[in-house]
C-alpha cells in the first residue's frame, strides 16, 4: 500500500477519536503525529522525518503568538479592565434591551484581540449578575456571548486560532486582516456579519425595556491593557516588516506575556503558586493539539493527498465559481458545527486556494469563504467551539439545564445571518 493511503487512514483514525472523544483530542493528535513519522521512517521518506516536523510542519510563530496571547488575556481577566467597560455600558444604556446588545458587541470586540473562552469567562459574571437583577433566564444571553466570541474572534490575527493558522499560509500579517490588494479584508467581513447579528440580538432582547442600576467593578490594575494595546501595535509594525506571521511577532507577543507574569509575580506581589496556577491555566491541551495537528496535515499534503482532494473538487464544481463559494462556505458551516475547525481549516486551504487559482480568481475569494464558513459555523450547535461548550457549562452551574434544541433556537438563526451577510460582503468585494 501506498505511504499516502497509510497516512489518510491515520487521519481518518485521529479525526474519528476527536469527534467522539473531544477531551482526549491533544493525545488523538500527538499520537496521529507519531504513527505517520513512524510511517515515514518505515517507507524511508525524504520529507515525513522528525527533524522535518518539528522545523517544518510545526508553524512555531503561531504557537508563539498563541501562547503569549493566552498569558496576556488572563492578564486582562485579572485586571478586571472589562468588567469595568461592561458596568459603564450598562450604566449608560437607556434600557436593558441596549445595555444586553451592547455587551454582545463588546464581547465581539474583545474576542478579536483575546482568546474566545478567555472571553466568555470575562463577560460571563456580568450577564449572569444583569440577569439576575431582571429574574431574567441567563441560557440566551450567555449563548450570546459564546457566538458573539466566536464570531469576532475570525476578525484578526490574534483572535482564534484558525486565523493564525490561515495567516500563516496565505502569508498575511497584521495588518492585511483590515486590508489587502487594496480591498478592505476579512475584518471588515466579520463586522458586516456583526452588525446583522446585533441587529438580531436587538429585536431579540428588545421586550427589555427597564433601566437598571448597577454597582461598578473596581480596575486591579490597568498594565494589562497598556500590554494589550502593546501586543496590537507590535503586531502592526511588525507586518510592515514581513510577509505573513514572521518569527519577530511571535517573540513580541511571548515576550509581552513573559513581562506580564513578570509584573503579576513581582511588581503585583502574588504568591508563586499563583502565578503558577495561571500559567497552568493557560490553554496546554490546545497548544499541544496544534503541535500533532500541524505534523498530521504536513505529512497529508507532502504525500500529494491535498491535491487530489483538490482535483475532486474541481470535478464537483467545475467552472460555476458561484457553485464552488457556495459549496465551500455551507459544508464549512455544517462540518464545523459538529467538528473541530482547526484541523478541517489546515486542510482545506491548500484545496480553496489551489480550487480558486484553477478558476482564475483571487484566491482570497474561497479562503475568506473557508475562514468565514468554518470559523462561524461554530456557533451551530453547542459543541462547535470551545466557547459554546464554557458558556453550557457556566448556565448549568446557575442550576438550569440547556438542552440542544435551547442552543439552536439562538445558534442556527444567528449563524445563518451573519454567514449569509459577510458571504455577500466577500462576494461582492472579492469576486
Amino acid at each position: 500500500m501506498e505511504l499516502k493511503w497509510l497516512v489518510l487512514a491515520v487521519a481518518v483514525v485521529m479525526y474519528a477519536i476527536v469527534i467522539m472523544f473531544p477531551q482526549r483530542k491533544a493525545w488523538a493528535t500527538l499520537g496521529a503525529a507519531i504513527a505517520v513519522l513512524a510511517l515515514g521512517f518505515g517507507f524511508g521518506s525524504e520529507k515525513i522525518t522528525l527533524l522535518h516536523a518539528v522545523t517544518g510542519y510545526v508553524n512555531w510563530s503561531v504557537m508563539l503568538i498563541y501562547i503569549g496571547s493566552l498569558a496576556i488575556a488572563e492578564l486582562f481577566i485579572y485586571s478586571r479592565v472589562p468588567a469595568r467597560i461592561a458596568d459603564s455600558i450598562v450604566d449608560r444604556s437607556p434600557n436593558v434591551g441596549v445595555a444586553i446588545v451592547a455587551i454582545l458587541m463588546m464581547t465581539g470586540i474583545i474576542s478579536a484581540f483575546v482568546e474566545n473562552v478567555a472571553t466568555v469567562l470575562v463577560m460571563a459574571p456580568i450577564a449572569l449578575a444583569l440577569s439576575k437583577k431582571l429574574k431574567m433566564n441567563p441560557t440566551y444571553f450567555m449563548v450570546g456571548l459564546a457566538v458573539m466570541a466566536n464570531l469576532q474572534g475570525t476578525a484578526t490575527l490574534v483572535g482564534d486560532p484558525p486565523s493564525m493558522i490561515f495567516a500563516s499560509y496565505a502569508g498575511y500579517g497584521f495588518n492585511d486582516f483590515f486590508w489587502f490588494a487594496g480591498k478592505p479584508s476579512i475584518f471588515f467581513a466579520v463586522q458586516v456579519g456583526m452588525i446583522a447579528g446585533a441587529i438580531y440580538f436587538y429585536f431579540y432582547f428588545s421586550k427589555h425595556a427597564t433601566k437598571v442600576e448597577i454597582e461598578r467593578e473596581p480596575i486591579v490594575s490597568m498594565i494589562p491593557s497598556v500590554l494589550l494595546i502593546l501586543m496590537i501595535a507590535g503586531l502592526a509594525v511588525s507586518s510592515f516588516f514581513h510577509t505573513g506571521i514572521s518569527m519577530m511577532s511571535g517573540y513580541i507577543v511571548l515576550g509581552l506575556g513573559i513581562v506580564g507574569l513578570a509584573w503579576y509575580r513581582f511588581v503585583r506581589k502574588e504568591s508563586r503558586e499563583d502565578t503558577a496556577k495561571m500559567i497552568k491555566g493557560l490553554d496546554w491541551e490546545t497548544i499541544a493539539f496544534l503541535v500533532g495537528i500541524f505534523i498530521v496535515v504536513g505529512a497529508i499534503s507532502d504525500t500529494g493527498l491535498l491535491e487530489d482532494f483538490a482535483g475532486f473538487l474541481r470535478g464537483v464544481v467545475g467552472s460555476n465559481v458561484l457553485l464552488g463559494f457556495f459549496v465551500i462556505i455551507v459544508v464549512s458551516v455544517l462540518i464545523s458545527g459538529f467538528v473541530d475547525n482547526v484541523p478541517y481549516i489546515i486542510v482545506m486551504l491548500p484545496v480553496a486556494a489551489t480550487l480558486a487559482s484553477h478558476m482564475g480568481l483571487q484566491k482570497e475569494l474561497y479562503m475568506f469563504a473557508l475562514l468565514i464558513g468554518s470559523c462561524l459555523g461554530g456557533n451551530l450547535t453547542p459543541f462547535g467551539a470551545s466557547a459554546n461548550v464554557v458558556a453550557v457549562g457556566l448556565v448549568k452551574k446557575q442550576g438550569i439545564k440547556m438542552s440542544f434544541a435551547d442552543w439552536l433556537k439562538i445558534g442556527v438563526p444567528f449563524t445563518v445571518i451573519t454567514t449569509t451577510a459577510a458571504a455577500v460582503f466577500l462576494w461582492f468585494v472579492w469576486r
